[in-house]
């Protein structure tokens, strides 16, 4: 029995297929070798070259000591401390001022380290959770957040810690109502609130109070 003659002009599954695949294997080719092309820096203009950071020597008080650094001027406070005097105990958690992760007290009031550029800080004192505790042994409200069970993943926990710390100064009894009032600006993601804000009315319960009905010291110890 003879073969039916192909008729012309068409083209077998294999062989459309085969074609398909070559022609894909060259589009996709051909960019990549367009993008691995080398880049010749020296051609490149001084407008795209990165222009100088101004940098600036600040004098402050970091926990007691007096620091001389010479800061960037784009610099945070938060990477000053963190990245430059190795103070890491202050958190960056959303980086803009919202979560209170980054807490530390400058002149004894809670502020944001990542909404403050280092160089505002020159004459400045900055006080950060390294310099909560004294000769090796953590602060009074400290103990009080361990035995409350206040820190759960313990990210915000040293925001809490220096905003609670800051309350304690100004208000060494405060009620529950105050300490919320006092840490609002201080996210917790593991939703814990209760558990900190019973540590620091625990911490004020605990003082003694005065026939003026304030206790003498009021900063956590």
């Amino acid at each position: 029995m003879k073969n039916k003659p192909k008729p012309k002009g068409k083209i077998s599954r294999r062989q459309f297929l085969e074609s398909t695949g070559t022609a894909l294997v060259v589009t996709t080719a051909v960019p990549a070798l367009h993008g691995q092309a080398p880049v010749d820096v020296a051609a490149r203009t001084p407008a795209d070259q990165p222009a100088s950071v101004p940098r600036t020597v600040i004098r402050l008080t970091v926990n007691g000591t007096a620091q001389r650094v010479e800061v960037e001027d784009r610099w945070t406070v938060a990477e000053l401390l963190r990245d430059h005097l190795g103070l890491i105990g202050t958190k960056i958690g959303c980086d803009r001022g919202e979560c209170g992760a980054c807490t530390v007290l400058l002149d004894g009031k809670p502020v944001y380290s990542c909404s403050n550029l280092a160089v505002w800080m020159d004459g400045r004192s900055i006080e950060t959770v390294e310099g909560l505790a004294r000769n090796g042994q953590l602060s009074l409200l400290q103990h009080a957040f361990i035995e409350h069970d206040a820190p759960q993943c313990g990210y915000c926990t040293s925001g809490q810690l220096m905003a609670a710390t800051a309350l304690l100064r100004t208000n060494p009894h405060p009620t529950s109502e105050e300490a919320r009032a006092a840490m609002t600006g201080n996210l917790c993601r593991c939703a814990n609130y209760n558990r900190y804000v019973e540590a620091v009315v625990a911490v004020g319960a605990a003082r003694p109070r005065s026939s003026t009905g304030r206790s003498g010291k009021g900063d956590g110890r």
